[in-house]
């Protein structure tokens, strides 16, 4: 038996992944524990999670403090400097904390959550890295030398605070091994040469939901289109929102739509009858409306759905492309910031989906895209192939034996 640590950060998308490998080791009778923000981890990884907090509560909340129009160099300077780097420095002695006292023997650290790796390292703990994106996997800074050079003083100056100052790893790439939850058939292939990456695929796993989900108001007749921003771009979402459910209402004769709107940005703007959203009147959240062609709610079990629906659309976040492809649903890609451009570019260059952009697009060019991946075949087709590999990888279980082999043996052969 050995003992793993997960250092995440307190993002959705960063645990979701980890919680299925963790449930995984834990059921082959390994001791696992977290460092992170309990009260999001135990949400999302079960009650019973053994957890060491290292994380202030209001660490995680980006979206409560970005300006919502950041792009480009701009947005990538106030992420690390304004969330990663902070976020690092309040982990590192939680972290140190947790690897004195639960005693691991791997330690498993979330790209973004720099403290894993940095403190792994100056302890001397063996560690591996989750890539809970591919976006990272790749060089993305290699056209931009001047923005490359401030990132890599940013990342030497923090190590120097919290790391071993003599290492000179880059603490997103444990030379112990990567987990990469994806495959190269999507996030093509790895730039970096010096660290083993394993393509280990999605790790989906079931998730609890609300229950009430009308599957009666599914029209066996119709193509279904699901549409969904995820949970962090509620800000920004309303306008790409009203946007799409004007294409789809234009194709309602052989479309119908689900439309995830948790911020109730559609009942907002005139939208008659709220579309299912809770609010003062009492409404259900989870009744249909009289729209039969359209369904707005606040939220859907998206894993179940994606079983039924023929397209999704969606901002390119990694958690929601990845579960798309993994039941072979081509997609319409918006990216709005972060990894999401990066991702939105792989699904393209695939050939899983078209590309649109998030804050220009109109109905007219929405719905050709809606057109695109629902009616010309090669995108399903590439979708499939992306399927086929995902579930080739082995997921969760891939994940957990690897992490095995390092607890035993140490480095393992990647790219696997």
């Amino acid at each position: 038996m050995s003992a793993f640590l997960c250092v995440v950060p307190p993002l959705v998308g960063h645990i979701n992944p980890m919680a299925g490998v963790a449930a995984e080791l834990a059921a082959r009778g390994h001791r696992v524990a977290w460092a992170g923000e309990p009260e999001i981890i135990r949400r999302l990884a079960g009650e019973q999670a053994e957890v060491f907090p290292c994380a202030p509560p209001r660490s995680g909340h980006l979206e409560a403090a970005r300006p919502p129009d950041l792009r480009g160099p701009e947005a990538l300077k106030f992420l690390w400097e304004q969330f990663f780097v902070p976020l690092a420095e309040s982990m590192a002695d939680g972290v140190a904390a947790a690897v004195r006292e639960f005693r691991p023997d791997v330690l498993i650290a979330d790209q973004q959550a720099l403290a894993g790796g940095l403190v792994a390292e100056r302890l001397g703990v063996r560690w591996a890295t989750s890539a809970t994106t591919s976006a990272e996997l790749g060089d993305a800074l290699a056209g931009m030398p001047k923005v490359a050079a401030w990132h890599e003083a940013l990342l030497r100056d923090l190590r120097a605070r919290i790391g071993d100052p003599a290492s000179t790893a880059d603490p997103r790439f444990s030379p112990h091994g990567v987990l990469a939850f994806t495959t190269q058939e999507l996030a093509g292939p790895v730039v970096r040469e010096d660290v083993p990456v394993h393509w280990v695929g999605p790790s989906i796993t079931a998730r609890a939901y609300t229950p009430g989900f009308p599957w009666e108001w599914l029209d066996a007749g119709r193509r279904t289109v699901l549409v969904s921003l995820g949970t962090a771009n509620t800000d920004v979402g309303g306008r790409f929102l009203a946007v799409a459910r004007e294409a789809l209402r234009e194709r309602a004769d052989r479309v119908q739509a689900v439309i995830v709107d948790p911020a109730g940005l559609l009942r907002s703007d005139g939208d008659a009858g709220g579309n299912g959203r809770a609010g003062a009147d009492g409404s259900n959240p989870t009744e249909p409306t009289d729209d039969k062609d359209i369904l707005v709610l606040p939220s859907v079990p998206q894993l179940p759905l994606l079983e039924r629906v023929d397209a999704v659309i969606c901002h390119a976040g990694h958690n929601t492309v990845c579960e798309a492809l993994w039941h072979g649903v081509p997609l319409v890609v918006a990216p709005i910031r972060d990894d999401q451009p990066v991702v939105a570019g792989q699904v393209a260059d695939a050939g899983a989906g078209v590309r649109v952009r998030f804050n220009r697009v109109t109905a007219a060019g929405l719905g050709a895209a809606i057109d695109s991946v629902l009616h010309e075949p090669d995108h399903r087709a590439a979708a499939g192939r992306i399927r086929t590999a995902f579930r080739a990888a082995g997921g969760a279980p891939a994940a957990a034996t690897h992490l095995e082999q390092l607890a035993l043996h140490g480095n393992s052969k990647g790219n696997s």
